[in-house]
């Protein structure tokens, strides 16, 4: 009706009223009588722009009617002029201030800025309801000016709904299924005792050795290749280091595009210097690691990896672009797979020192189950269900991602009577989900018992994977992988190790506090702590299982008595084996001789009996 009144005005205003007495011709008055015509003409042009301005407002307002069915906008918290609710996008913890906005304004929150609309999914229902069972029209990702200044326009996790995502994921997903994950065990595995042994030999430096475990079990997948040069550490730790990029409202040029064409040199730009860096290393990482497989393929020093089978692949009939696939898939692997488990295990050695009776139950269960003469494996994990909760309890108490890497919707939908248009930008608070009373209660508590009943795990608990690892068409198709990972390392650390609170000077413990970072992955702001073998056994064990990774035994048999590395207060009915010494280690480190001691009792009728190890190169 509004706009039938709207168009009628236009008319009206359309035809000229000639008799009016003012526009009628006079010899002494035309002066008098042309100004007034001018008058008339000049209001009727105003309102006739005035009329045309409604007959769009209502014309606009109609068809949005008619496209949300009459369902509003999700509420939120008052708007400024122009920059919307960018001060909500910029606070320290955004995880906590945006669960407060969903304690105030409900599970969908609508937080434009900039002209871009924004909304914080902020509950497990919610998040289901939309990214999950909606998966079809919110499976999107905006194109933020910052993938192609970081150099992310290769990793498809970033890239929009559609074939050509499809096409990488498909690729992906064929190396990351459980079955064929499973076939990188035995690299985790030996991964993971490198990685006791440089704890051993430096316990200071966790976060170093941390990263390197990480890093190093992902680029053998991947790429078949270990450590190389100075160079080569730089760039792949810098890139590890993008991820912050992505942190929301961290740089203007994500809503304001035109920011992007500023020159580094102009007062305000230093973004573009920051994000040049980022770019060189993203591109000498998804180039330079798939040349080196090419290389190591030629001369037969690359093992088996995920890019070495797909590029055995690439023939006369392979696509042009399969080559850009190969490189996409690899370096989304990499960052994907490095950094989320990177900071779920600093968390592990924070929960540990913040909650000594939960790590004594659990050296419990691993004494019980796997006894003190081997280190436990990942057949040992369905015998070891307090270890799984805790892997478990870590990844809720503090997410490796407290918000998930935004959807975008590609169609209108609707949630809870809330119409959500096409284009926006969706914010699953993860933290908040894992946080959530109704689904744990007393969130805060670091509490692994929280998910067992009767000594097994409970399957009426949610498993945090179903938020950690992403949502909908896309969850993480590695998480096999990343869990297979992490229980590896948290099994034989809380095996072999005692983790305590850091000291001081005096030698008196120094206190911890619970403190995460600000940035798209959390990390602990301090993860100091005080790392010690449980045990002389537990010493000895670490480098029997060093002995059989290391290059002087690369071809060779050795007959040695390993059923038990026994601590020197019990060599009492023993048989000593000659001290083996292996130099210089894979890692350029020196490694010491080690003594080991064979309890006869384990042996039966015979004193003497030996294991006989092939052994060969690994790492």
């Amino acid at each position: 009706m509004v706009v039938h009144a709207a168009a009628d005005l236009l008319r009206v205003l359309a035809v000229p009223q000639v008799d009016s007495p003012l526009l009628a011709p006079s010899f002494c008055g035309h002066s008098m009588q042309f100004q007034a015509a001018d008058t008339i003409i000049s209001q009727r042009a105003v309102l006739l722009l005035l009329a045309f301005v409604l007959l769009l407002y209502f014309r606009s307002r109609a068809r949005w009617y008619n496209r949300s069915r009459g369902l509003p906008l999700p509420p939120g918290p008052k708007t400024l002029p122009y920059i919307g609710n960018i001060l909500h996008m910029r606070k320290p913890e955004l995880w906590k201030a945006h669960r407060e906005l969903c304690e105030t304004y409900g599970d969908i929150v609508h937080v434009p800025v900039m002209g871009r609309r924004i909304m914080i999914l902020g509950s497990p229902r919610v998040i289901a309801e939309v990214l999950d069972k909606r998966s079809s029209v919110t499976s999107d990702r905006t194109q933020s000016a910052l993938i192609p200044l970081s150099g992310q326009d290769s990793n498809f996790a970033l890239h929009p709904y559609g074939q050509w995502w499809r096409r990488h994921r498909r690729t992906f997903w064929q190396h990351f299924l459980p079955a064929e994950s499973e076939k990188y065990l035995d690299m985790q595995r030996n991964v993971t005792r490198v990685f006791l042994r440089k704890l051993l030999a430096r316990p200071s430096c966790l976060s170093e050795h941390i990263h390197y475990t990480f890093r190093a079990a992902i680029v053998k997948a991947v790429y078949g290749v270990a450590e190389q040069d100075d160079q080569y550490v730089a760039m792949m730790e810098k890139v590890l280091e993008v991820a912050e990029v992505f942190v929301p409202g961290r740089y203007l040029v994500e809503f304001m595009p035109f920011l992007r064409h500023i020159p580094a040199w102009v007062p305000g730009a230093g973004f573009q210097t920051e994000l040049a860096g980022f770019r060189r290393a993203t591109h000498w990482v998804r180039d330079k690691m798939v040349e080196k497989t090419q290389e190591g393929m030629v001369s037969g020093e690359t093992s088996q990896s995920i890019v070495a089978q797909l590029l055995e692949r690439v023939d006369g009939t392979t696509a042009a672009d399969e080559l850009d696939v190969i490189k996409g898939v690899a370096l989304t692997a990499y960052e994907g797979g490095a950094e989320t488990t990177y900071s779920t295990l600093q968390w592990f050695f924070v929960a540990m020192v913040l909650n000594p009776d939960v790590q004594q139950k659990a050296q419990a269960e691993l004494e019980a189950v796997v006894g003190p003469h081997r280190l436990p494996d990942h057949g040992d994990k369905p015998n070891l269900p307090y270890i799984d909760a805790l892997i478990k309890e870590v990844m809720r108490w503090v997410p490796a991602l407290p918000f998930s890497l935004p959807h975008a919707t590609s169609e209108d939908t609707e949630c809870d009577g809330y119409f959500i248009p096409a284009g926006t930008i969706l914010l699953p608070n993860t933290w908040a989900c894992l946080h959530n009373p109704k689904t744990y209660p007393d969130p805060e508590r670091f509490m692994p018992e929280r998910f067992l009943l009767d000594g097994k795990l409970n399957p009426n608990v949610c498993d945090p994977a179903q938020f950690v690892f992403g949502y909908g068409r896309r969850a993480c198709p590695g998480q096999h992988f990343a869990g297979a990972s992490l229980f590896m390392n948290i099994a034989m650390v809380l095996h072999v190790f005692n983790i305590t609170p850091p000291l001081d000077e005096q030698g008196k413990p120094i206190q911890v506090k619970m403190q995460i970072t600000s940035g798209l992955s959390s990390h602990p702001v301090d993860s100091r702590c005080t790392i010690t073998p449980r045990s002389e056994m537990a010493r000895h064990l670490i480098m029997i299982y060093i002995l059989l990774l290391s290059p002087a035994s690369t071809g060779t048999k050795l007959r040695i008595l390993l059923a038990c590395p026994s601590p020197p207060e019990s060599r009492k009915g023993t048989r000593k084996v000659p001290t083996l010494s292996l130099g210089a280690s894979p890692l350029r480190e020196p490694m010491c001789g080690v003594g080991v001691y064979l309890p006869r009792q384990l042996c039966g009728l015979n004193p003497a009996h030996r294991m006989e190890f092939s052994l060969r190169q690994t790492i």
